[in-house]
Parts: structure tokens; sequence; C-alpha cells
């Protein structure tokens, strides 16, 4: 459904992602996991358009993206949750929301936004620089989903969260997993978060997978010691 291969990107002379090869299932959700600096931000920036690839393929539903830019890759199903959020401050809560729209004809912000996220609607009038940091997560996920995506693309969505949010965030891709046709990609590195939600994870070290397994056959302490710094 959602297929990478011999995918090359970086920045200058530096190349980071070093020949991947990631294939992911329908309604899937895949971690992948890392330190600082192994390539997992690169690896979805790439994956969505901002940093051009220098060898090798993303497809969605048999369809080459690799050329296309980023909005059209949203278009096309792709959808994105930075590190960091990048909410607009200055924005609504409505209004940030409203930013993910923009490719789908259906103008109108679904109820089952706010059903997920009861908080934004409370908050609906509040401007996103004014909410925690717990709150701008749930508003970057909810902006992305408004746009109808085939894959979720979320980039170290408990960074800087408290853990009784941490724990919030892994409910709501859960309900988002069962009551969507969509297939969700995470980087992290919070192991507990990741067992919660993933039925797969992969380990990236310095732009190449060294390790994978089933969510059901995981060796924490394997996983843990990649983690480790």
């Amino acid at each position: 459904m959602f297929e990478v291969k011999g995918l090359r990107s970086g920045y200058g002379q530096s190349e980071v992602i070093k020949g991947l090869d990631v294939s992911v299932k329908p309604n899937e959700t895949l971690a992948i996991m890392g330190r600082n600096g192994m390539g997992k931000t690169t690896l979805f920036k790439t994956l969505v358009g901002l940093i051009p690839a220098s060898a090798g393929s993303v497809e969605l539903d048999g369809k080459n993206l690799s050329k296309l830019p980023t909005n059209r890759r949203v278009a096309k199903g792709l959808a994105y949750v930075p590190q960091g959020r990048m909410i607009f401050s200055g924005l609504t809560v409505l209004e940030n929301i409203s930013t993910g729209l923009e490719t789908v004809r259906r103008k109108k912000i679904p109820d089952e936004v706010f059903e997920l996220f009861p908080v934004l609607h409370d908050m609906r009038h509040r401007k996103g620089g004014n909410l925690s940091g717990g709150q701008q997560q749930q508003l970057a996920i909810a902006r992305a989903l408004v746009s109808n995506p085939k894959v979720l693309l979320l980039d170290e969505p408990t960074e800087g969260i408290q853990p009784s949010i941490i724990k919030d965030i892994a409910r709501t891709l859960n309900e988002i997993s069962r009551s969507r046709d969509i297939t969700i990609i995470v980087s992290e590195q919070i192991l507990s978060f990741t067992l919660e939600i993933a039925d797969r994870l992969l380990v990236l070290e310095s732009g190449r997978v060294v390790h994978e397994t089933a969510r059901t056959d995981c060796d924490e302490s394997t996983i843990s010691r990649y983690l480790s710094v």
C-alpha cells in the first residue's frame, strides 16, 4: 500500500538516508525508532517531499510520488505531522484545522475530529499559541486528519509532552486506526508509547534499518539497547 524503495537523501554532500526499503500494509501502524541523529526526521521530510530524494522511489497505492511537490503528495493521500508540531500560533484552533482542508472538496471540519479531540472543540476560538504542548500536538494531528489521508506520518509526537497526555495521544491514534482506513507511520524514541500503538517496529541507525520486529515478538531489551546512547 505504501512502499519505499532504495531511498537516498540528505543535505548537500552529506547522505543521511542510505538506500532505505520499507513496505507498509493497509491499516498497519508502523513505528520507526532510533536515537537522535539517526535519520528519522530526514526520512519523514523526504517522504513528504520537503527534502528531495537523490535516488529511490516513494509509492502510494502503486503511484510514484517521488517527483511530486509536497502539496500534490498531500492531495494523493499523504499527511504529515512534523516534529515540534508547527501549528500557526497566531491563528485560532478552527483556523489551524481549516488549513488542512486545502486539498479536499468539502471545506467543513468533520464533527468526528472534535469527537476525537474534545478539548479542541472547547478551545476552538483560542489562538494556537495559547495551547499547551499536548493540545498543540492534538491540533496538529487534527489538521492532518481533515485532509482524509491514506497514510499519516507523525514525527516524534510525544516530544515535550507530559506522560498523561502521551497516553491520551496513544488512545486517540488507536481509535483512528480502528475507525478509519488509514496507515500510520510514527517516528518515536519512547518504547512504551510505541508498544501501545504499533503493529510493527523498525529501528533506524545511520540511515539504515538495523532491526525489525512485530510488536507481538518484540524483545524490549533489544530495542532499548539500540535506543541507548
